[in-house]
């Protein structure tokens, strides 16, 4: 590698969805290539198909592997069947085939530590199921192929507006079941460590939502929050975990309450998510929390109605560049920040002299 620059290894998606549009658009502005050594894996064939039908000034290198990425170049290594053909807009299982390639391929050279981060391209999560590939979506593939034992926590944020998820993928009827105090500490854990780690807050402050109406209204409208969600949150302040709530969703969205804190973590998916991408859906980021790698998305999916149009819009994929980058570099700065830790120092109880003692032991 002839710079340092973040490697991003970028994931090509379903090939007949907008993914290869906005991550042509995204490095079409050259000052991205000052950012970062992007790397595409995909299908040089089907890159250069979707510049020329959408007329995208965008120019890359063919590579072998991300080890030979260029200095100042968007590159694309090809891990896809020639064979492969572009039909707009359909739901094809030869790209379903195609993304998982991809993605299998980065995750291979991010383990390889030929590239530094993940963006993914949207994927078709119906066209790409197969037997290597039986999962609900791309948190829970990269957790069980990179996540090395840990959890994950899907956020979607913009700026400082970050809302994760209790739940994720699983359907409406299985929600209230599937949330237990366990789990709710767990996703409170990880969102904790996550805004320090990742985004550099030193005490956040995260709202939790309630799961039924009104807060359960004093359980007349379901007891979760009196037996479930207000015991895990009690338990978690007392490990200094600063979480309130629990709020009722509507309310909370609609006053703009949510601007007063750090993150907000929702109970199910669309409770979350809906409110998020009516604010914020152009350039919404997915970000995958609480996994060593770092991996980003952009907070759309294939967008089959306005594929291959040349409509769609590139903010959110650029954006999801962007904190790939930041969370990295902060992470980065933590890790050089903890690798010299300054002694303790303290005053002897029971002595009398002023003098500063220094521990000895350095702090893990």
């Amino acid at each position: 590698m002839e710079d340092n620059k973040i490697r991003i290894g970028i994931t090509q998606g379903d090939i007949n969805g907008v993914g290869y549009e906005v991550i042509l658009k995204t490095f079409s502005d050259p000052t991205m290539l000052e950012l970062c050594t992007p790397i595409i894996y995909g299908s040089p064939k089907v890159a250069a198909y979707h510049r020329k039908a959408l007329d995208v000034q965008a120019n890359f290198s063919i590579i072998n592997s991300a080890s030979e990425a260029g200095y100042n170049r968007l590159s694309v290594v090809n891990c896809t069947d020639d064979e492969v053909k572009v039909e707009f807009s359909k739901p094809d299982p030869e790209a379903g085939k195609a993304a998982l390639g991809a993605l299998e391929r980065a995750i291979e050279e991010y383990r390889e530590g030929l590239i530094d981060v993940i963006v993914t391209a949207p994927i078709n999560k119906h066209t790409i199921q197969s037997e290597e590939f039986s999962f609900p979506g791309h948190t829970e593939y990269i957790e069980e192929r990179l996540g090395n034992g840990n959890k994950s926590l899907m956020i979607l944020m913009k700026n400082d507006f970050r809302v994760a998820l209790v739940t994720t993928h699983i359907p409406v009827r299985e929600i209230a079941t599937t949330i237990t105090k366990e789990l709710i500490q767990e996703k409170l854990m990880i969102f904790h460590r996550c805004l320090k780690q990742d985004f550099g807050i030193g005490a956040p402050r995260i709202a939790v939502l309630s799961l039924n109406p009104h807060a359960g209204d004093g359980g007349l409208l379901g007891m979760e929050e009196q037996e479930v969600i207000i015991p895990a949150m009690k338990e978690m302040e007392e490990k200094g975990i600063l979480c309130y709530g629990p709020y009722a969703a509507d309310g909370f969205m609609g006053s703009g309450n949510y601007t007063h804190f750090d993150g907000i973590l929702a109970m199910y998916h669309d409770q979350g998510l809906a409110p998020f991408k009516a604010l914020a859906m152009d350039d919404g980021v997915n970000y995958t929390a609480g996994l060593p790698v770092v991996r980003t998305s952009p907070a759309h999916g294939t967008a089959y109605d306005i594929a291959g149009q040349g409509l769609a819009s590139e903010d959110s994929f650029r954006q999801a560049v962007y904190v790939a980058i930041d969370v990295f570099r902060n992470r980065q700065r933590e890790k050089a920040a903890r690798a010299n830790p300054l002694r303790k120092q303290y005053y002897e109880k029971r002595d009398d002299s002023d003098k500063l003692k220094l521990d000895t032991v350095d702090e893990e």
